[in-house]
């Protein structure tokens, strides 16, 4: 029986004395540990005075491999992964099977079988990196609401044809789409959606150039149209300009998310590898010169 408020982990050190902290985890994730009869696999279960917690002997969850991304920290509010590239955010006409939406709404349901995910923002297709969920209505509209002011770093790596001369800069336009869907700069001011984006060089060959790019603003294909526009597009990036085969994927990837947590407030970071393919392309270009 709960005295006293705490998460369910450091309660399930100190009442089970001969298992370690993975054990512990093991049982968890296996589904074998129930809050008031109900199974709980998440570590950081707020437990209240008078809550009930048992240890079961049998597996109840087993959950099954997520195809494409891996996550990255997950609460009863919101749950935050790294996509691979070629993986669906959400469904498209085109595909309504093995999205990153799908894979964590039957992950959340092993749990219960009415947890639900709910959409914050979405990556392309083709972009890997650092992505969030909601895991309530409540999350999702406070993120939404003020996505602007929540999000506190927003920071992409782009490996883009030809050497990128300045140092550093901003490039800042007016998107709109085309009837194809396909995105673009008007030469005309506020005529579209206003987009800011700033880059600086972080490594360069005679080829390609490394950008670290932070979003300013954050709209549809917005860095690649961008890079396309300074004469530079996205290595592989055949929509937007880009003759270089040198990579299988897109030359893009989110790599820092920081934002504050919509429930607890809490200034939170995610940071992740540069994709060692952008690095090897880089690399295998000065080999050979």
């Amino acid at each position: 029986m709960v005295k006293e408020p705490q998460e369910l982990l450091a309660f399930l050190l100190q009442a089970i004395k001969h298992q370690g902290r993975n054990a512990i985890k093991s049982l968890l994730g296996r589904g074998q540990i129930s809050v008031n009869g109900r199974v709980v696999t998440l570590y950081n279960h707020a437990l209240k005075p008078g809550d009930s917690v048992s240890v079961s002997r049998e597996k109840i969850v087993e959950k099954p491999p997520l195809m494409g991304l891996s996550i990255l920290y997950e609460d009863e509010h919101i749950i935050v992964i790294n996509k691979e590239a070629g993986l669906l955010s959400i469904a498209s006409a085109q595909e309504t099977d093995l999205t990153a939406y799908r894979q964590l709404t039957a992950y959340v349901r092993l749990e219960n079988p009415e947890n639900r995910i709910f959409v914050v923002h979405r990556l392309d297709r083709d972009t890997s990196g650092v992505m969030m969920f909601a895991r309530s209505e409540e999350a999702q509209q406070l993120l939404q609401n003020s996505w602007q002011d929540a999000v506190k770093e927003r920071t992409y790596v782009a490996l883009v044809e030809g050497k990128v001369r300045k140092t550093e800069g901003t490039i800042k336009s007016w998107l709109k789409e085309s009837k194809t869907l396909r995105m673009y700069s008007s030469p005309y001011p506020n005529d579209g959606q206003l987009a800011v984006t700033h880059y600086r060089i972080m490594q360069t060959s005679s080829e390609f150039s490394l950008l670290e790019v932070e979003l300013e603003t954050g709209r549809k294909n917005q860095i690649r149209v961008h890079m396309q526009d300074i004469g530079h597009p996205v290595v592989s990036d055949k929509k937007y300009g880009s003759k270089s085969k040198a990579m299988g994927r897109l030359g893009l990837h989110a790599r820092v998310l920081s934002f504050d947590h919509p429930i607890t407030g809490i200034r939170m970071r995610f940071e992740t590898e540069i994709p060692k393919q952008f690095l090897n392309a880089l690399r295998d270009v000065r080999q050979s010169t």
